[in-house]
């Protein structure tokens, strides 16, 4: 029997599973490390607690697994997308990386568009460039820390900083470098034009690969910490959103995704790369080789409720640790007792800013229509529902590209709620599916590395042989028609707000 490990290097930690030729999950395991903010709109992270988290969970799976490391025939890496590792000439980390949520280059992001001409940035990449993406970490540095600046000799990706360690090679792959500004995304390679306008050298970047190809090999270093067998073939791999798009099995044109981990996406497969015309969403290279994606973003998805949790649910953690239960269970069935619109309480989930529809860095959260009858537990069922209002956001803008699907794909942690799976259902009117399968982008990776390996002849072939729909969610058609009220008042919500946020954004940064 052949195994295939596939590896996440997400914002809250690094999870590792390891599958068998027939999809089946042998073992799994995760490891957190700790995310800082050490000013308002910032977000960081060490780098070298991925490697450790990797090292950790890669041996854990092979542990637990028993399975002889010379039977994985291969290993596939995704992670979190848009992040700033920077190296020096010794490959040592020269600060914190700088994350996809982090939003410090605003005015970085505005000279990029002056410097190359917004035209021309669309032409190259098809989006704008924004406050997440990696080019204006690169920018800020060099306006911000010169010292650091002048030290950088590589700049990767969080996931192929981990690929580094294993293989030793400087290597990324399309899915992920589209999200960079610095890839011609319609022909799949770095961008002259880009790289050129900001002034950044072609050779601080990694070489560009497709996703199911090899990019390496384990060195012998990376074998003795890891466990692996020297010599275990590193695919490309994806960043977290094609990635887990893969593992849900969106390779063909008809189904579509909606995640809603940390972030909340909603992912629709492309023939042609094909915009938005006011380009709210994401057009990016898929995992799939030869094929391109857009993707709808809001960046406090599951993020809104784990904020809700921490901030104002110290008695569910409490009692949640005196049962033995996930503290979300008690959260969502108190949300379960209010009715449909929280008594007129509407969530907007902009806690880190926001990006599609609007690519709003100064956005910020708000709850609206607070009451004397407002509870604890219609501002969860709110924060659930201001979420849901947020997808359909993304539904709504790729229904308008004239992109066609027929079946939506659920995953995260908004898919294991029944009551979050409903309310995204009866929001956007959508019926809703889970697969046999909900293991995210490391299970996407671990099918690309069964291609890279030869188990499978190509993407959809090894999506076709592991993956299924089992059940769906369909919406309730009254909480629908309730649900579209509310949802023009959390459209016109964020326009009333906008300026008022920009104002709220420059008194902070005036007295930072």
């Amino acid at each position: 029997m052949a195994y295939l490990l596939g590896l996440d290097v997400g914002t809250t930690g690094c999870k590792t599973l390891l599958i068998d030729e027939t999809g089946k999950v042998v073992a799994r395991a995760l490891s957190e490390y700790p995310l800082e903010v050490p000013r308002p709109n910032w977000a960081e992270q060490d780098p070298y607690h991925w490697w450790d988290a990797t090292v950790a969970t890669i041996r854990k799976v092979i542990a637990d697994s028993g399975v002889d490391p010379s039977a994985i025939k291969g290993v596939g890496l995704s992670g979190q997308m848009h992040g700033s590792v920077f190296l020096d000439a010794r490959d040592e980390v020269i600060r914190p990386a700088i994350l996809w949520c982090d939003q410090r280059t605003a005015a970085q992001c505005s000279w990029i568009h002056n410097q190359v001409g917004y035209d021309n940035v669309v032409a190259e990449t098809l989006n704008p460039v924004l406050t997440g993406f990696q080019a204006g970490k690169i920018v800020w540095l060099r306006d911000n820390e010169p010292e650091n600046f002048a030290r950088v000799r590589k700049v990767l990706l969080p996931k192929d900083y981990v690929r580094l360690r294993l293989t030793g090679e400087y290597a990324t792959e399309v899915s992920d470098a589209s999200g960079t500004s610095l890839l011609n995304v319609p022909k799949r390679r770095w961008s002259t034009v880009m790289l050129e306008g900001i002034g950044i050298p072609e050779d601080w970047l990694p070489t560009v690969y497709e996703s199911p190809e090899i990019t390496g090999y384990i060195t012998p270093q990376a074998a003795e910490a890891t466990g692996l067998a020297v010599g275990t073939p590193v695919v490309g791999g994806g960043g977290d959103q094609a990635a887990g798009a893969v593992g849900n099995g969106i390779v063909r044109t008809g189904v579509v995704s909606s995640t809603v981990g940390t972030s909340g996406v909603v992912f629709a497969y492309l023939d042609e790369p094909l915009m938005d015309e006011k380009l709210r969403t994401h057009t990016f290279c898929h995992a799939v080789p030869g094929k391109w994606h857009t993707m709808g973003v809001m960046l406090s998805a599951g993020g809104s409720l784990r904020w809700m949790r921490d901030a104002l649910c110290a008695e569910e953690k409490a009692e949640a640790a005196r049962r033995g239960v996930d503290p979300y269970e008690l959260m969502t069935a108190a949300a379960a007792e209010v009715p449909p619109g929280a008594h007129g309480l509407v969530f907007l989930p902009y806690l880190t800013g926001e990006r599609t529809p609007y690519p709003d860095p100064d956005a910020k959260g708000v709850f609206f229509g607070l009451s004397l009858m407002t509870t604890k537990a219609a501002m969860i069922r709110a924060v659930l529902e201001g979420v849901a209002f947020g997808m359909r956001d993304s539904f709504e803008i790729i229904k308008a590209m004239g992109v066609h699907f027929t079946q939506v794909r659920a995953s995260g942690g908004g898919a294991r709620s029944k009551l979050w799976l409903q309310i995204q259902a009866d929001v956007t009117g959508e019926p809703h599916w889970v697969i046999n399968v909900d293991e995210g982008p490391a299970f996407g990776v671990a099918l690309l590395a069964g291609v890279g390996a030869g188990i499978w002849p190509s993407v959809p072939d090894a999506c076709d042989a592991t993956i299924k729909p089992v059940e769906e969610t369909r919406p309730n058609l009254e909480n629908h028609a309730l649900y579209n009220s509310y949802y023009s008042i959390y459209q016109d919500l964020y326009r009333r707000l906008e300026g008022a946020f920009t104002s709220l954004a420059d008194l902070l940064r005036t007295h930072a």
